[in-house]
């Protein structure tokens, strides 16, 4: 039998989905296990714990009642011995090959001088691995035969490989190796992987999706919203300047400089006090999220003159005028 997890259960640990699936399975054959003793062979050994503990959470209580009116031992098996048992919710073995597939290969092979170069040298102590079958060029890797696969079709076959699911990088390599020789293969995948659309929007970013920028509405008077920020760090002046603190008026563009010798709100304040002796406060003040700006103490002089103070985006400068 086989059921598909609904989203609920789909947040379920993987010792829960154990014993969900063992549940499913008493309720599917109850009137076939009745009665009769029979064995839980399982490789999930937190699934053996748990139905022996005394303190459970609701979900797994309740599901131990069900169980009560079974008959059975719980057989813990390593995972190694339950292959048999997983293959059933494992990718099927892809294969690539075929006879169209096969014979252009070979005439590929024929026309590739690394391939035919690999085939000069067959009776070598060096390249023993590599031996023809039916004039294709075969490597013998790990008890597997290989076909050695030209330059010219490298990138056709880690496609079509990668094609059979947009399978990982690991399991791609995996695939093209059960056929294939490919030397430097883990690079290639990668390759390949980069530029799949399909692979790409599979695993575009999940959870919270970045918010859309909004721009900021400006006034239609002078003096009203002014762009801060500082320049620097500069040559070191003879009064030990080394920053500049700019002002942007956001509607005429004209540019007020004071000459700072560091970054901090009390530099920032005090050029923003002398600039408000002449031309007074303006209704907003727009800043990056620089240190001396998200400070207590410009937070409270904002607060105190009545200023908005707004704050851009981190990593998009050209929002700050």
């Amino acid at each position: 039998m086989s059921k598909k997890t609904t989203p609920a259960e789909e947040k379920y640990s993987s010792y829960e989905l154990e014993v969900l699936a063992v549940v499913n399975a008493l309720r599917k054959f109850r009137t076939y296990l009745m009665w009769n003793h029979f064995k839980i062979i399982t490789d999930c050994s937190a699934f053996q714990r748990t139905m022996d503990k005394r303190d459970l959470v609701t979900r797994i209580a309740r599901w131990a009642l069900l169980l009560e009116e079974f008959d059975y031992e719980i057989v813990h098996r390593s995972g190694q011995l339950m292959q048999h048992v997983d293959a059933l919710s494992r990718y099927p073995v892809a294969i690539i090959t075929s006879d169209t597939l096969t014979a252009r290969l070979k005439r590929a092979q024929q026309e590739d001088e690394y391939t035919q170069s690999l085939r000069s040298m067959i009776g070598s102590n060096n390249d023993s691995d590599f031996f023809d079958k039916n004039e294709i060029l075969y490597k013998y890797v790990d008890g597997r035969e290989l076909i050695v696969v030209p330059r010219d079709m490298q990138t056709e076959i880690i496609k079509l490989a990668h094609e059979k699911g947009h399978f990982s990088a690991a399991k791609t390599e995996g695939v093209v190796k059960q056929e294939f020789f490919i030397p430097n293969l883990s690079k290639q995948v990668q390759n390949v992987i980069v530029n799949c659309v399909p692979s790409i929007l599979t695993n575009k970013k999940s959870g919270k999706k970045d918010g859309f920028l909004n721009p900021i509405p400006k006034e239609d008077v002078p003096l009203s919203t002014y762009h801060v920020d500082f320049i620097g760090p500069l040559p070191s002046t003879n009064k030990k300047y080394q920053h500049i603190l700019t002002i942007v008026d956001a509607f005429t563009k004209f540019t007020w400089l004071y000459p700072v010798r560091s970054t901090s709100a009390e530099d920032a304040l005090d050029k923003l006090k002398v600039q408000q002796k002449t031309f007074g406060n303006p209704k907003r003040i727009i800043t990056d999220r620089g240190s001396a700006f998200t400070s207590k103490a410009f937070g409270d002089y904002c607060t105190n003159e009545n200023i908005q103070h707004f704050q851009i985006t981190t990593g998009v400068p050209r929002g700050n005028g």
